[in-house]
């Protein structure tokens, strides 16, 4: 489905969804916990679904109701004879953070990937796990795991996904036998380990960290507290605020987390950078135009802001760069092509190279007919767009959104258009 945006700066409140990634993690928590416990997730999106329908197939007893998983059992208890289906859909932290799970729990698997899930990156992972007892094999888009992951010493770069070191972080505790994990090279979107570091914690699991390596003892039990609440997100939160970066009147955008260990909670401070009059009351982040310039900007560990930050740029007076930003080519879409080619389709100077962009911004864009590459943060960095465009802006299979935003058109459909 096409959904056209009208041109012109938006003004008005919307609210952040629930945070996608600390779902994930507070999901399998509580997947993994002994006791009953609840995780409100505040937004079902498309890969939180994931989650929770591959949580089901383990063995979770699981009642959803409204926004509330209230889990009744622990998978950790439970002995695994036939092969499960896990349905991942599109989402790549599911199938990261599931397989050494499973591969502890000694689970024998079928991984069913889609979309361009098939194509993204496992590597240097799958082998590290076959290394240490488990056994893989791929067909088409299906991947099959069996065999017993062993505690031990093990060694990964955090120079392609921090979900594959999330993953090993889970499923380390569990083997018994003392593991020790070392993150070699450089560490990227390190925020996100240490979301990770943060709900293990808060489930009991202990670890040693001395710099990038981990001592984990095993045989541990993971315990979450019995109720919990995914917080905001930061991420998706960010569209809106760049919506009130084009705009005299401004966006206030409600539950963003004070002190959350988001990374993307940087888009605040990034605006502020641009010019932008960023003020913060609570859980509420207000943002409005000031005069915009541009900059550089180092991508390695906000990756997922890079196209609505890219749209700033458009709007900013000078040059833009964007740098260290190869990751996002084996993301939903070729995200750093598909950024470029938005831009340039709106009308916006752009240069793409292998791991950067260059923006030259500073006047108004065409408008007109996007592609989406059916890549969430692509359509709606398309939305925030149209403030800066004469025309309006056609954005192309648009409910990709629910990726990450079930919602975000009604939300977007909320702000006032300013004349």
């Amino acid at each position: 489905m096409d959904m056209t945006v009208l041109p012109g700066a938006r003004s008005g409140t919307a609210a952040a969804p629930a945070s996608k990634s600390h779902g994930h993690r507070l999901l399998l928590c509580a997947a993994l916990s002994e006791g009953e416990c609840s995780v409100d997730f505040g937004t079902l999106s498309e890969d939180i679904s994931a989650t929770l329908h591959c949580l089901q197939a383990l063995g979770a007893e699981v009642e959803i109701f409204g926004t509330t998983a209230t889990f009744q059992n622990s998978i950790h208890n439970l002995v695994y004879h036939n092969r499960i289906i896990l349905p991942c859909g599109e989402s790549g932290s599911t199938l990261r953070f599931l397989l050494p799970l499973c591969a502890a729990l000694g689970a024998e698997a079928e991984f069913r990937m889609e979309g361009r899930l098939p194509e993204r990156p496992l590597a240097p992972l799958d082998a590290l796990l076959c290394a240490h007892g488990a056994e893989l094999r791929r067909e088409g888009s299906s991947l099959f795991l069996r065999g017993q992951l062993r505690a031990g010493d093990y060694s990964i770069t955090g120079a392609v996904s921090s979900q594959y070191i999330t993953g090993l972080l889970y499923a380390l505790p569990l083997p018994e036998g003392e593991s020790r994990l070392t993150v070699m090279d450089k560490v990227e979107s390190a925020p996100y380990i240490a979301m990770t570091e943060d709900a293990l914690l808060q489930s009991g699991i202990r670890f040693e960290k001395d710099g990038w390596v981990y001592a984990i003892p095993g045989n541990q039990r993971y315990s979450l507290p019995s109720r919990c609440r995914v917080e905001g997100d930061c991420s998706n939160a960010a569209f809106f605020l760049a919506m009130g970066a084009l705009s005299e009147r401004g966006v206030s955008v409600t539950n963003i987390p004070q002190n959350s260990l988001q990374g993307d909670r940087a888009i605040l401070s990034l605006l502020r950078a641009f010019g932008a009059e960023v003020s913060e009351a609570g859980e509420c982040v207000t943002v409005r135009r000031g005069t915009l310039r541009g900059m550089v900007i180092d991508a390695a560990q906000i990756p997922d802001l890079v196209p609505v930050l890219a749209v700033i740029a458009a709007a900013a007076e000078g040059e833009t760069r964007i740098e260290n930003a190869g990751r996002l080519r084996s993301k939903e879409s070729d995200r750093l092509s598909a950024t470029a080619a938005l831009l340039t389709a709106l009308g916006a100077e752009v240069e793409e190279r292998s791991d950067a962009l260059s923006i030259r911004g500073g006047r108004a864009l065409r408008g007109g007919s996007v592609e989406s590459f059916h890549d969430h943060r692509i359509a709606m960095a398309a939305a925030v767009a149209a403030s800066l465009c004469r025309e309006s802006v056609t954005v192309k299979d648009a409910l990709c959104t629910d990726k990450s935003f079930p919602g975000f058109w009604e939300a977007l459909q909320q702000l006032e258009l300013e004349r």
